[in-house]
């Protein structure tokens, strides 16, 4: 079996059915992506989060993991926010965690560790922001500045 982005349907279906999620590489620097994504998934949604990241130990009044073997839960989504160099270590961190879902952020894409990842059973999206997704099906895309309504392709009479 190899590697192929999920569809729209199958990240909607990801995004609706998933409950925990890990989220590998976890910031309090407020400039960081994994702030703002960790920010948005505990102001917007209803998931059990878990932050991951050795150097710390709480962000956003959450308990912050060391490492997903850390986590006594099911790991349903493991959303990761670290270098490509240590993206098989994540991988084989996330397999030992039985997570579901090995999801590789935007502008994270390794197509070796994807093709790993599906042969462990994982389902593996690669250069996607979960947070972005999940405001696409859930009609949140306008806390980050999109459909605000300024800019439409709507024809005006």
């Amino acid at each position: 079996m190899s590697w192929h982005q999920p569809s729209s349907s199958e990240i909607s279906t990801i995004i609706n059915n998933s409950k925990r999620i890990a989220i590998v590489g976890a910031s309090k620097d407020p400039a960081r992506a994994a702030f703002f994504v960790l920010t948005y998934l505990k102001s917007s949604t209803e998931y059990t989060l878990f932050p991951v990241n050795p150097k710390e130990d709480e962000i956003l009044g959450l308990k912050v993991y060391h490492s997903l073997q850390e986590i006594a839960e099911p790991i349903d989504v493991c959303v990761v926010f670290r270098r490509h160099d240590v993206l098989d270590e994540v991988l084989d961190e996330a397999i030992a965690a039985k997570a579901k879902v090995f999801w590789m952020q935007l502008g994270i894409h390794n197509d070796a560790v994807a093709e790993r990842g599906v042969s462990a059973g994982l389902t593996v999206v690669q250069n996607k922001c979960i947070k972005i997704e999940h405001a696409r099906f859930h009609g949140g895309l306008h806390l980050a500045g999109f459909d605000t309504g300024v800019i439409t392709s709507k024809r005006l009479n």
